[in-house]
């Protein structure tokens, strides 16, 4: 794989944005536009525990699944909080994913603020949050709905692999799917490049988000998650301003 880091940086204008990353559908790490939300300081695990700990949850393990497992089906069930108990505990390979928490507690939509100056089409019903055990995986795959994201680290580090839409065919991916053939797991000393050859020309990022990075992750992008640490994030979803994004992602969806 032909990886390269990241842009940087601190805080951007809306200006810089759109001319450098949005337009140019180029990745970029925020560091400081969540800092001055209330959740920085207030999210941890003992505060969902304690506001959603009820709630029950569909949770996922580590197994990639093939052309014979639902790509969707959760592993098995549990209580929110009975799960971030375990993930504090030590090592889980389980992780939640487009979990809305919001919808069971609205309030806590107070804590941050939706960044509308970057950019527009944000789908404000659906903020979702993202949880995983220290070794826990999010196997390579795009977002059916081609939508923009801005997903927000709060609590523990992840090492994200990126990828352009463009670069599916050299990712292998499974027809008529959002998922790579190819097993990406521990990718950087335990890649099958004899079975996966062309995965050596592919063009990439590799990242490491901490605590309040914010990582823009363009319409279309692939993605591995590999959770170095117990942590969660949130995925806050902008829909394409072109009209042509807009119906591919719509499209894409319905077939």
């Amino acid at each position: 794989m032909q990886l390269q880091p990241v842009d940087i940086v601190e805080n951007i204008s809306a200006r810089d944005f759109k001319a450098k990353y949005y337009n140019t559908m180029k990745p970029v790490i925020i560091k400081n536009l969540a800092k001055d939300w209330p959740a920085y300081h207030k999210w941890n695990w003992d505060y969902f525990i304690d506001t959603v700990g009820d709630k029950e949850v569909g949770v996922y393990n580590n197994v990639k699944s093939d052309a014979y497992t639902p790509i969707n089906t959760a592993d098995a069930y549990m209580k929110f909080g009975d799960y971030l108990k375990k993930v504090k505990a030590g090592p889980l390979d389980l992780r939640i994913f487009l979990f809305n928490i919001f919808q069971h507690a609205p309030q806590i939509t107070k804590d941050f603020t939706w960044p509308d100056h970057l950019m527009k089409g944000f789908v404000k019903k659906f903020p979702m949050l993202f949880v995983g055990g220290q070794g826990s995986i999010t196997h390579m795959h795009f977002d059916i709905d081609i939508s923009h994201i801005l997903h927000t680290q709060f609590v523990g580090r992840k090492k994200v692999l990126l990828f352009p839409f463009e670069e599916q065919y050299k990712l292998y991916r499974k027809p008529w799917e959002v998922l790579s053939l190819a097993d990406f797991a521990n990718y950087s000393t335990n890649f099958d490049y004899e079975s996966f050859p062309a995965t050596k020309l592919a063009n990439g990022y590799e990242i490491i988000l901490e605590h309040g990075d914010t990582l823009f992750m363009p319409a279309g992008y692939w993605h591995h998650m590999e959770y170095l640490d117990a942590g969660f994030a949130m995925s806050l979803r902008a829909m394409q301003s072109s009209l042509g994004g807009k119906l591919t992602g719509l499209w894409k969806l319905l077939v």
